[in-house]
């Protein structure tokens, strides 16, 4: 059994060490208790748990922590995908739900999985899923000043591995900051997210880098015709550098491999494998 988590990019890790502590804690904190619930549940359960974490912790880009659009809204995207089945899931541009990972795990049993928008929305409130307001003080204060304008290249995921050797990938993101209201990034797209049964990917970085790469769904399917794990994360990011794509990655191969990489540092991640392992 394997788990390994990310937090994204952390720009500010030169100049905000307290910042950096507190996502490195939480992180910790996260994959310990992700890597237990893993021992009595299946990698999809888990992959969604851990993530619906990250979600509610407003030091992440996701869910609480969301950036806010340049019409002054927060919208949310998420997916998941079942390395077991193939099957993939997702929400995009999302208004008004708290865990936005936890529904795309609604969509599942669904012919219709990947729903946007309005849609996304109506099929929430009937589903359960109340209204919730993601915006917190810091990020009101922070659109209001305009200071991540810029500077913003997060999401949160996680990969898992569970008893029965079955891979899962979960990824949710809360956008990059004064976007165009409605911009899709990689987070709910085969792009940023992908699992099968032999490998299992989330990224965090530029979306729109990440959707050029076709970053995870690459990765997986060299890993599925026969590439280690490393070698396919290390083949792929190698492509990035024809356009400089700002890219990082956790995965999971079935055979056990665990690997993180990153085109620019530094990504915050944590593992745990048969111990903890933290971070950046």
């Amino acid at each position: 059994m394997k788990l390994i988590i990310h937090g994204g990019f952390f720009s500010e890790s030169s100049t905000n060490q307290e910042t950096k502590k507190a996502k490195q804690d939480a992180l910790a904190e996260i994959v310990t208790l992700g890597h237990e619930y893993l021992k009595t549940h299946t990698a999809l359960e888990t992959v969604v748990y851990t993530v619906a974490l990250l979600e509610d912790n407003e030091l992440f880009n996701a869910g609480i922590g969301s950036q806010i659009q340049s019409d002054g809204k927060v919208r949310l995207s998420a997916s998941l995908m079942d390395g077991a089945t193939e099957k993939f899931s997702g929400v995009i541009n999302i208004e008004d739900v708290k865990n936005p990972i936890t529904l795309a795990l609604e969509l599942m049993p669904y012919d219709d999985r990947v729903l946007s928008g309005a849609g996304a929305q109506q099929f929430a409130r009937k589903n359960g899923f109340e209204y919730f307001n993601p915006i917190t003080a810091q990020r009101q204060s922070e659109y209001e000043a305009k200071l991540n304008q810029l500077n913003n290249k997060g999401t949160v995921g996680c990969v898992a591995l569970d008893a029965a050797g079955n891979l899962a990938a979960a990824t949710s993101t809360g956008g990059k900051g004064f976007e165009i209201p409605s911009r899709v990034s990689d987070s709910a797209t085969v792009a940023g997210n992908y699992a099968n049964a032999h490998a299992a990917i989330s990224c965090t970085g530029v979306g729109e880098d990440i959707v050029s790469g076709a970053l995870a769904a690459k990765i997986v399917t060299r890993v599925t015709d026969g590439f280690s794990l490393k070698a396919a994360c290390d083949k792929s990011f190698t492509e990035l550098k024809a356009f400089d794509g700002f890219a990082g990655v956790i995965g999971i191969a079935a055979d056990g491999q665990l690997y993180h990489c990153d085109s620019h540092p530094y990504m915050v991640w944590a593992a745990f494998d048969v111990n903890l392992q933290v971070f950046n």
